[in-house]
């Protein structure tokens, strides 16, 4: 039974792991009604409450991570230009 629980739970393990993502571009637009970023890709990410939204303009860089939830790319931290 032992053996069962731990590869089910390394199975969830890996599972939460392809959720999570990290990327890099361009801010397109920001959307301060929504709480969202639009990259120069096209993706949009989903800001939290805490994140400083005055701070970010569009043309600025990022580097985010974020997890995917219910179908939405959630910023979960984010790196910006000095």
């Amino acid at each position: 039974m032992r053996i069962l629980t731990g590869a089910v739970f390394a199975t969830l393990l890996s599972a939460t792991a392809a959720l999570a993502g990290q990327t890099e571009g361009h801010i397109k637009k920001i959307d301060k009604d929504t709480m969202t970023m639009t990259l120069d890709d096209g993706k949009s990410y989903k800001l939290n409450a805490e994140m400083d939204v005055d701070a970010l303009k569009p043309g600025m860089d990022v580097v985010i991570a974020y997890d995917v939830t219910d179908g939405q790319n959630i910023v979960t931290d984010m790196e910006l230009p000095d």
